[in-house]
């Protein structure tokens, strides 16, 4: 059975995704290995380095279903190298001299890299999906919900009125940028690995160049400017990326958590009957998918640090670093993807409260128009005098839990200057959205990268 719960069958889709998963497992990695030697064996064969019946039989025998995993487990206990025996039974299944040109002027380290960079290849288009997925959502909110007032919140108090569409439009605009930071590491992301033992291509001097750009395009990667078997910034790059997804996600499914509370009551995650919030409390309704979208966002941040980690090297190769990414990697696409699956579920099924969130503007009994008022007010008198005044009727209204219109109708200072009436018209919260919904309007209007 699994011991982690990625793979678990209890847990595996709450902490990703199978079409992620089906990417990263071990026959996708054992394929993407010999989807390197043979395209090798093509790349050399294309420059006359090597015969083409022998990269045509390379290429032929190179599929995972082939190869013995057992025989290949017990090679790399024996020898505490991850290819070794894999080359062992390519060449072997190659009739004639095919089997003796396997891996030539390559090392390790160019397969397994390239390997790891075809599977982020693969990886890039559900990842695209999903982002989209998730700017559609964010923005169909958005839009409903353009006028939808409710308090806008800082320092966890109400502050200002605000709508839901304008707080939705924020999260959509921030998906945004990591559909556009997405896009813009591709081409430093997706480049392969033909460097040979430190890099320099020696032992095919004369055709190093020309093999690497006929493999790079028999694999569809682009070709590295110089051997970066110890450099990994692109690779963390893309990981500092998906870590800013994920908590990105971490503080969408977080803010819904808070709005959930029975004290908000503004939001609430996707429910249907059958979904048990306790095994002992019948009446909770849990926020568990925003839980589950938190928890990924902090393990993925976990693992963004190790990517740091990783760019630490020595010399021209240190795999005490670079092993780390055949951990780090597959674990943080998998969890950000089911973090981002995860959360479009809830905001294609987010269950919207505008009559709580307007209930909820009452709260303060006015003291959220406390601005709206001073800068009235200052128009007359000043703005810090005007502060100053309206401070001290707020802070009435709110010792004595009565009106804020009471305590400043009760100041002739305020009133020698707004009458009822205008005091009245300054603390309607629905007046006072500022340009929330132009706001809206933009971010939804703008095109993707």
């Amino acid at each position: 059975m699994p011991a982690h719960v990625i793979d678990s069958v209890y847990f595996r889709d709450l902490y990703g995704s199978a079409v992620m998963r089906g990417i990263f497992d071990d026959h996708a990695r054992l394929q993407k290995w010999l989807d390197y030697e043979a395209a090798l064996a093509r790349a050399q064969a294309r420059v006359g380095l090597i015969p083409a019946a022998a990269a045509a039989e390379i290429s032929a025998q190179a599929r995972a279903e082939y190869l013995d995993d057992a025989r290949i487990k017990a090679g790399i206990d024996k020898t505490v190298h991850p290819l070794v025996a894999v080359i062992w039974q390519l060449s072997e299944r190659c009739a004639g001299e095919a089997g003796g040109y396997v891996h030539w002027g390559a090392t390790t380290q160019d397969v397994m890299d390239t390997a790891l960079i075809l599977h982020l290849k693969e990886a890039w288009g559900p990842l695209e999906q999903a982002l989209t997925a998730l700017i559609a959502a964010g923005q169909h909110l958005a839009i409903t919900y353009r006028d939808s007032v409710m308090a806008g919140r800082t320092h966890g108090q109400q502050a200002l009125p605000i709508t839901f569409g304008f707080k939705a439009a924020v999260w959509a605009a921030e998906l945004k940028r990591h559909q556009a930071r997405l896009a813009a590491c591709r081409s430093r992301v997706l480049v392969g690995e033909f460097g040979g033992a430190v890099g320099t291509l020696a032992s095919v001097a004369d055709q190093g160049l020309a093999i690497q750009a006929a493999l790079m395009d028999e694999l569809g990667l682009g070709i590295p400017d110089i051997a970066w078997h110890t450099s990994r910034d692109h690779l963390v790059e893309f990981a500092a990326l998906l870590g800013m997804i994920a908590a990105t996600l971490g503080k969408i499914a977080h803010e819904i958590i808070d709005l959930q509370k029975l004290e908000f009551g503004e939001l609430e995650e996707p429910f249907e009957m059958g979904k048990v919030g306790s095994s002992t409390m019948p009446q909770k309704r849990n926020p568990m998918l925003c839980e589950a979208v938190l928890t990924l966002a902090r393990l993925a941040r976990a693992q963004v640090s190790s990517a740091l980690d990783s760019m630490l090297h020595e010399h021209e190769r240190d795999w005490s670093s670079f092993q780390m990414e055949w951990a780090y990697l597959p674990e943080l696409c998998i969890m950000t993807h089911g973090a981002m699956l995860l959360s479009q579920r809830i905001l294609e099924g987010l269950h919207v409260y505008p009559q709580r969130m307007q209930a909820n503007l009452n709260l303060t009994r006015g003291t959220l128009l406390a601005e709206r008022v001073m800068l009235a007010l200052g128009r007359q008198i000043g703005r810090q005098q005007a502060h100053d005044l309206v401070y001290e009727a707020a802070m009435q209204a709110h010792e004595q839990a009565c009106p804020f219109l009471e305590t400043l109708l009760a100041d002739p200072r305020i009133t020698a200057h707004l009458n009822a009436a205008e005091l009245e018209r300054l603390l309607n919260p629905a007046d006072y959205t500022g340009l929330a919904g132009v706001f809206v309007d933009r971010v939804v209007s703008r095109p993707a990268p």
